[in-house]
């Protein structure tokens, strides 16, 4: 079973932007020794107190810091850039980390409307264009530019000699095809998702064409919290599934709760729902009860790779569910 890390770089409550980061470093660093097979950190703009609205930015000190994991972006939000820039960005990493740069590809905001509107003033026109500019990076990274294109003169250097590999991510169908149509690697959020997973990865099967080589490849991206006992593991959880509740209030706790806040927080019947709700698309346990429901997922989703998120409040507890996790599959 193939493992791998997605991290959002939440700051906690307590800490600064700056730990944030380093606790990024820091797991992408452990990552790297425990044998996970990539790294990707998400982009996000003014979002839940994220402190990482750069990938490309933090990959380059990432991959210094690293020996072996890949290191990539999940995603990288394609509608805010031109793709020459994205390619010029990840082929500089790619020379850099050779055989190591992912750039996963979604079309989120990762923000607000205001962030929207401060970064492109053409967000929505560019949604709708996602799959050309998708293709286009494609062709800029693989130097397959048309002839007949305005661009077919420029490359975007350096230029590596393994290319980096693109993916796109996504949480439906529409977003599956088009990974199938374009011949991608696909990584579905499972644990951001109300549609039915299997069934959206199965399509991509189905739709996709074998050519050049490649073949469908899935990665499903979970949030998992593992801790040595199962009462431990509840508890922990909390931390994340309070700050989802943040979220939904638009409150202003923007970071991750302590669990000593949680202890305090006075849930409303409301809201003691909307915990269940939350858990349903958590994995939250000791080693066994979580090796038993990623089985069980995997047998659904026959993935070809799992994506762990794990959000707790503080670095030990995070650092030892991957770790444990890490043990079930070494």
């Amino acid at each position: 079973m193939k493992l791998s890390i997605l991290d959002q770089a939440p700051i906690a409550q307590g800490q600064t932007a700056s730990d944030a980061l380093q606790t990024s470093i820091a797991l992408a660093q452990l990552g790297d020794r425990l044998g996970y097979e990539r790294y990707w950190i998400a982009e996000h703009h003014d979002l839940f107190g994220l402190a990482c609205p750069n990938p490309g930015m933090m990959l380059s000190l990432i991959g210094s810091k690293t020996e072996r994991i890949r290191i990539g972006a999940g995603a990288v939000l394609l509608p805010y850039y031109k793709p020459f820039h994205v390619a010029e960005t990840y082929n500089l990493l790619a020379t850099l980390y050779p055989n190591r740069v992912d750039i996963g590809l979604g079309r989120a905001p990762g923000g607000s409307a205001e962030v929207s509107l401060a970064l492109a003033d053409n967000y929505l026109e560019q949604v709708g264009h996602f799959p050309e500019k998708v293709k286009q990076l494609n062709q800029f990274l693989s130097g397959t530019t048309p002839e007949d294109s305005l661009y077919k003169n420029i490359s975007p250097t350096p230029v590596p000699e393994t290319s980096p590999e693109t993916w796109i991510l996504g949480t439906s169908e529409k977003s599956a095809h088009l990974a199938a149509d374009l011949n991608m690697p696909y990584a579905f959020g499972h644990f951001m998702s109300s549609e039915d997973g299997p069934t959206i990865v199965q399509s991509y099967r189905e739709k996709f064409t074998a050519k050049n080589g490649r073949k469908p490849y899935v990665i499903g991206a979970i949030e998992v919290v593992c801790a040595d006992t199962t009462e431990e593991a509840e508890q922990i959880a909390m931390s994340s599934i309070l700050w989802k509740i943040y979220q939904e209030k638009q409150a202003n706790e923007l970071t991750v709760p302590s669990l000593s806040e949680v202890e305090q927080y006075d849930f409303s019947e409301d809201e003691r729902k909307k915990v269940a709700q939350i858990k349903k698309k958590m994995i939250i346990g000791n080693p066994t009860e979580v090796k038993e429901e990623i089985t069980t997922l995997q047998q659904k989703y026959a993935a070809d790779e799992w994506m762990v998120i794990t959000i707790t409040h503080d670095q030990v507890t995070k650092f030892r569910s991957y770790e444990l996790l890490s043990q079930m599959w070494s």
